[in-house]
């Protein structure tokens, strides 16, 4: 099975780059699912119901969120009657909307997807290891589902390594996602998950993790109050991972993607 994960849309122009590029690359590489982490798609704060629709028009099969999920307040309401968006699964219990989606392929091919957060400098939400385990556990890899991927959306880079060692040989994928910089660490473990520590946002890169340059560096230096961070408007560059399974639903290869923008491109050269 051929698998796209996209790191976190920032703002218009991480639309704006996920649009132009998505569905020609949807049909060049024959994907099977293309899974978006579109928490700060609305003006690098949460996500609104016509842009969730614009990500899902552009080629997503399901959109993941994060510490982000509720910023627009409208998220509470729709997310209920949205089965391809999908927040954290240890949100405390009676928190609206779906920590797992099992989504099915065009070629028949079941994929599932869960949305974790991680503790490690993060709001204190429920355990994100014993949750992520429950949800492989009630749909196991090879007998629920023919690839899991887990967007783990947390700060510390050891809490993502570690939670993907725990699952490693239950799920295809465990991403990381919410600090914006694509790392250099993507690989496959050694009972076949493949892991990268963080996929990187989908925005302008010409930014302070996404926002305009100049309100973040006056609030570490003045250490005051100030006004809306906005994202960046620039070129964006498209960041995913691309992970390719055998028959068992483990991981064969994985690549980084990087498109347009400041960044290095990359491509897997295992789809040419």
């Amino acid at each position: 099975m051929r698998l796209l994960f996209i790191g976190d849309i920032v703002g218009r122009s991480g639309r704006v780059v996920l649009s132009e590029h998505l569905p020609k690359l949807r049909q060049a590489w024959r994907l099977d699912c293309v899974i978006v982490n579109g928490e700060n798609a609305a003006g690098g704060f949460g996500i609104t119901e016509p842009i969730l629709a614009d990500l899902l028009d552009a080629g997503a099969d399901c959109v993941t969120l994060g510490n982000h999920a509720f910023d627009q307040r409208e998220a509470l309401s729709f997310i209920a009657h949205q089965p391809r968006l999908i927040r954290p699964l240890n949100y405390p219990c009676g928190t609206p909307g779906a920590g797992a989606t099992l989504l099915e392929t065009a070629n028949g091919g079941r994929v599932l997807v869960v949305n974790l957060l991680g503790r490690i400098f993060m709001d204190a939400l429920d355990d994100p290891f014993a949750a992520g385990a429950q949800e492989l556990a009630a749909c196991p890899l090879g007998a629920g589902c023919d690839a899991a991927v887990i967007d783990f959306h947390a700060e510390a880079s050891s809490e993502k390594q570690a939670f993907a060692y725990f699952v490693d040989g239950r799920a295809s994928l465990v991403v990381g996602t919410h600090t914006h910089v694509p790392t250099a660490d993507h690989r496959i473990l050694p009972q076949g998950t493949a892991l990268i520590t963080d996929v990187g946002m989908s925005g302008d890169y010409n930014s302070v993790i996404g926002m305009e340059i100049e309100e973040p560096i006056r609030r570490f230096t003045r250490k005051t109050p100030g006004l809306r961070m906005e994202p960046a408007g620039g070129e964006a560059t498209l960041c995913g991972v691309a992970v390719e399974t055998d028959v068992r639903g483990l991981a064969l290869r994985i690549a980084p993607v990087r498109i347009g923008g400041v960044l290095s491109p990359a491509r897997p050269d295992f789809w040419d």
